[in-house]
């Protein structure tokens, strides 16, 4: 579940805002959207996946809202950790992710097979 944003990374650019598929946030005139409707996150992760600034963290309980340290998180590396580990954006080749090439996957375990 989305748990916050961190004001000073945002770019106010509203990518989160346009992907979500649960319009959890409200865009702000001024600033950082905010989270408006935390209960309606559905942990799907197109905001983190979007956030070039890494400035969003997403919780792993998709069920309930597990209130993190933004200080602690950020010291910790995880901001930005799912669009990395995906191999999203400028990740793609350092970290490719096969998730998103299944056809490649079931034509190599398709060879693999004869």
């Amino acid at each position: 579940m989305i748990e916050f944003i961190v004001s000073e990374r945002c770019t106010a650019c509203d990518r989160c805002v346009e992907v979500c598929p649960s319009n959890v946030f409200e865009p702000m005139e001024a600033g950082p959207p905010v989270i408006a409707r935390q209960d309606d996150c559905q942990t799907c992760f197109m905001c983190e996946l979007y956030c070039t600034a890494d400035a969003l963290y997403v919780g792993p309980n998709a069920y309930h809202a597990e209130p993190a340290d933004p200080a602690a998180v950020i010291a910790s590396g995880l901001l930005g950790q799912y669009r990395r580990d995906s191999g999203w954006d400028e990740w793609q080749d350092h970290y490719p992710n096969e998730q998103w090439l299944m056809e490649t996957v079931f034509r190599r375990a398709a060879e693999a097979a004869r």
